[in-house]
């Protein structure tokens, strides 16, 4: 018995967009030929794939194994035709991204319009969300995230493309109103801003090695790094932020260092992708200027990487 295997595309594109009407949206197909060559891929199976009815459309238990091997087999087919294509064409084809909402302020606004420039025929996708993402299950062949802690093992290839301390900030103005800080105890007596009610003690380290805990006075709490700069720019207190998010704020000093021989810890942004996608010549030299852009063009690759 040998499969169709546009069959397969009808029937990953389905389980991809969670039914026929979106599945027919995204193919530009009508919902009608998608669901009735499904069928008959179920027929030419003898098994029911899909459990379907006016209100639900999942996948039986067999379904969802079928699908994870007929996903494959249309990465495989995609790789084999890049392969005899690579030396031939320049890199094309659409590349989805996911990233974090940080990642993508930071440095995915200046870099894809660059990207794009550099590979007309590569189509690019962002998707921008701070959820957990499944890489493989959601289709998306690159996902990068900022985290502070390492990845767990999940068998997805893990490219470390930037590692920066997290320091301490203020502005000026109420630096001159406070006495500036020259110990991480005398942090207890000023005005914090912080990522979190349970994030009140900051662990600071010394490049001697030294850890010193520090605890301020709690007046603001924001989850998110563009407010608690914005407020310490205003004069609200002092923070712990990125590095790199706060380098034009240093550069025209609307915010200055504090106790800059310590930093609040590093943090660590890492591009995963499933094995296969990184065969595809658009995914390829997408990954390729991401890592140049973010290293400087040191590279290097490991296996790892569970991704949220």
């Amino acid at each position: 018995m040998a499969l169709n295997l546009n069959d397969l595309v009808f029937f990953v594109a389905a389980v991809e967009q969670g039914g026929f009407a979106a599945a027919s949206r995204r193919l530009g197909l009508p919902k009608s030929t998608i669901s009735k060559r499904v069928a008959m891929l179920e027929d030419e199976l003898a098994v029911r794939l899909i459990h379907r009815t006016s209100r639900s459309f999942t996948l039986t238990e067999l379904g969802r194994d079928f699908y994870e091997h007929a996903h494959a087999a249309l990465i495989e087919a995609e790789a084999a035709e890049a392969i005899v294509r690579r030396h031939q064409a320049e890199p094309s084809g659409t590349v989805r991204i996911t990233a974090s909402i940080p990642v993508a302020q930071l440095y995915l606004a200046e870099a894809l319009p660059q990207l794009a420039r550099r590979y007309p025929k590569v189509r690019l996708q962002l998707d921008v969300t701070d959820r957990f993402v499944d890489v493989q299950q959601e289709g998306f062949d690159i996902a990068i995230r900022s985290h502070f802690a390492p990845l767990p093992d999940s068998g997805l290839v893990q490219r470390q493309l930037l590692v920066e301390p997290i320091i301490l900030v203020a502005s000026p103005a109420y630096l001159e109103q406070h006495d500036a800080p020259l110990s991480p105890a005398d942090l207890q007596h000023h005005d914090g801003l912080l990522t979190g009610a349970s994030a009140a003690t900051w662990t600071l380290l010394h490049p001697s090695g030294e850890r010193e805990q520090a605890k301020p006075r709690p007046i603001m709490v924001a989850n998110e790094s563009t407010v608690l700069a914005h407020a310490a720019i205003a004069g609200l207190g002092i923070t712990c932020l990125p590095e790199r998010m706060c380098l034009e704020a240093l550069s025209s000093a609307s915010l200055v260092r504090v106790l800059p021989q310590w930093n609040a810890g590093t943090v660590t942004t890492t591009l995963v992708m499933p094995h296969r996608r990184g065969q595809l010549p658009g995914v390829r030299a997408t990954v390729e200027f991401l890592v140049e852009r973010f290293r400087g063009g040191e590279t290097g690759a490991q296996v790892s990487g569970s991704f949220s």
